[in-house]
């Protein structure tokens, strides 16, 4: 039988073929990164020591690494695979593992900018047949371009961390103005999140054809969102702080090399897009993940992300094009994963039509948006190597009163 936490069988969610990125610390300390082989967490700063990447892996995130690009990412998991094939190489990383039940997650990455795009059509077409049911689901430029809004780095917070209720003004449509208080419509939004590395210069745009060279992983999302406050302040500029109080994400970053057999074809653009958002087959790609979205432990949603419209190096060539620069921890989230059928959908208005179908949940009780104390977590699968199967890094947060 085995005695190491680093022998696992082929097809474990987090083995060698997976390799996540994390930041872990004991409780109190200061966090360290980390890959994560089964259940353990391996100290990339002692295990690489010598190698060239040791430096950049010698702090709290993994902003430095990111600045390396695409080749030392590579090279550095092509490294850790290769030791962890071999008995010796186990033998010596052995040393460098820790129980992740002894360790706290943080965020792994200094979040330098966020950008949240709306990038599901069905997602989309059911929040326009909501809003706008005599006429067209989809806004004109929908089809043309990735929507998206600027968000707040600040409030990009690791999974776990509990969600203070928001406060703001806003205004029901029998109200005779408006009013000020805690947030009684708090949703959520099932999201995919690209995390970027390498730098680009003010003034200079990434093609579609590129921009996988700066996307890095992939970590599950949840864009918690008070529509309330969302509606009344939205026109004309869009979302500000309906959003900008709490945006949660997974606190172990999925490498995009990991997921090369979740790749699928997008689902057809109609019409072609402009020529900048247009790219080489194998540069235009959906991702074949399957979400889970689980309400104080009741499964509500099943989100397919290979629904999505628009490929994330479509996003990211959008993000750039009008000059705009990146920097490695830059963040940008899909917009919610949303699928063609009922139990796809990814936000609370959706699955209870803007609270006019409440859920009923395996306790009996019903919501239509979250109430205080509510725990809302969100998983995903995706296919790997050899018919294995990845698991994504949970998300998940508590509903607190507002203050």
């Amino acid at each position: 039988m085995s005695t190491s936490p680093l022998d696992l069988p082929a097809d474990h969610p987090y083995g060698p073929h997976h390799l996540p990125y994390g930041a872990v610390a004991r409780d109190g300390d200061e966090p360290w990164l980390a890959v994560r082989v089964g259940d353990s967490a391996l100290d990339l700063a002692s295990a690489t020591r010598g190698t060239p990447w040791a430096e950049a892996l010698a702090g709290p995130v993994l902003n430095p690494f990111l600045d390396l690009g695409p080749a030392a990412w590579s090279a550095l998991r092509s490294w850790l695979q290769a030791r962890l094939a071999e008995k010796e190489g186990r033998e010596r990383l052995a040393p460098h593992v820790h129980p992740l039940e002894e360790l706290v997650s943080h965020l792994p990455v200094a979040v330098a900018d966020y950008v949240d795009f709306y990038a599901g059509e069905h997602h989309a077409t059911n929040v326009g047949r909501i809003f706008r049911p005599d006429g067209e689901p989809l806004t004109p430029n929908w089809k043309h371009l990735p929507i998206g809004y600027h968000g707040r780095s600040s409030t990009v917070v690791v999974s776990g961390t509990d969600v203070v209720r928001p406060r703001g003004q806003r205004k029901g449509k029998d109200d005779p103005a408006p009013v000020f208080g805690p947030s009684v419509r708090l949703d959520i939004e099932a999201e995919l999140a690209f995390v970027v590395g390498g730098a680009t210069a003010l003034g200079t745009s990434v093609p579609v054809d590129q921009a996988a060279d700066h996307l890095f992983g992939v970590a599950l999302f949840n864009d918690w969102s008070a529509r309330d406050v969302q509606a009344w302040e939205y026109v004309p500029l869009g979302p500000f702080l309906g959003k900008s109080f709490a945006s949660s994400m997974g606190a172990w970053i999925t490498p995009l090399a990991a997921l090369e057999k979740a790749r699928v074809p997008l689902p057809g653009q109609d019409p072609e897009p402009l020529p900048y958002l247009r790219g080489r087959a194998e540069h235009l790609f959906g991702l074949d993940l399957t979400m889970e979205v689980r309400l104080n432990g009741t499964l509500v949603a099943r989100p397919p992300y290979r629904a999505m419209y628009w490929s994330p190096t479509q996003m990211l060539a959008h993000l750039t094009v009008n000059g705009a620069s990146l920097r490695s921890g830059d963040v940008f989230a899909s917009g919610t994963v949303s699928g063609a059928e009922p139990h796809e959908r990814g936000s609370l208005l959706e699955l209870t039509w803007n609270g006019t179908r409440p859920l009923t949940l395996d306790d009996g009780s019903t919501r239509t948006f979250l109430e205080d104390g509510d725990t809302v977590t969100i998983t995903a699968t995706a296919p790997g190597p050899g018919g294995s199967v990845l698991r994504l890094a949970e998300v998940t947060g508590t509903v607190l009163p507002s203050p």
